[in-house]
C-alpha cells in the first residue's frame, strides 16, 4: 500500500447537459478552474452509444487487453471517481460507473466516452496539498497512481 495526505479544498456542484462527454467535461472544467486533484461523485443518466471499459480479456496476463461495451439504451447511473494530473500535468479523470435499466446493470471505466442522457450530477471535492500524480505503468499500460 502506498500513500499521501491531502486536504479538502472547494467543493463543485455540477450539472452535465444532454449529449455531454463526461470524462471530457470533467478534465476541462478541472483545467479551468486549476483543480490539480478531486474525488467526485455523479448520479444522472447514460444515453445509448456511451462506452464503458467493462475489465480485462484476460485476468492477469499481459499486455492488458481492455474489453469494452457499447450501453445500447439509456441507462440510469451512479458512480464515483477521482482526478489527478498526469506527468504532463493534465487532470485525467478516472471514475467507475455502475448503469442500471430494468433488470440489467452494467458497470465499468467511463475513459472511452460516456454520453450524458439529459442531466448528470456531480459533486467534485478538490484535494489540495497533495503531490499525487498518475504515472504510465510499462507493464500494464496503466496510469496508476503514485501517492
Amino acid at each position: 500500500m502506498k500513500y499521501s495526505e491531502a486536504k479538502q479544498g472547494r467543493i463543485f456542484v455540477i450539472r452535465l447537459e444532454d449529449g455531454d462527454c463526461l470524462h471530457e467535461k470533467i478534465e476541462n472544467f478541472a483545467k479551468e478552474k486549476y483543480i490539480n486533484a478531486a474525488s467526485l461523485i455523479a448520479v444522472g443518466g447514460a444515453d445509448e452509444g456511451s462506452k464503458l471499459v467493462v475489465g480485462p480479456e484476460n485476468g492477469r496476463s499481459t499486455p492488458v487487453v481492455p474489453m469494452e461495451t457499447v450501453l445500447n439504451n439509456v441507462y440510469e447511473i451512479a458512480g464515483t471517481g477521482t482526478l489527478f494530473p498526469d506527468d504532463d500535468g493534465n487532470p485525467i479523470l478516472h471514475m467507475h460507473i455502475a448503469c442500471g435499466r430494468k433488470t440489467d446493470s452494467i458497470t465499468g471505466c467511463v475513459r472511452r466516452g460516456v454520453k450524458v442522457w439529459h442531466v448528470m450530477e456531480i459533486v467534485l471535492t478538490e484535494l489540495t496539498e497533495t503531490s499525487a500524480v498518475r504515472v504510465l505503468d510499462q507493464i500494464t499500460g496503466f496510469e496508476l497512481l503514485q501517492p
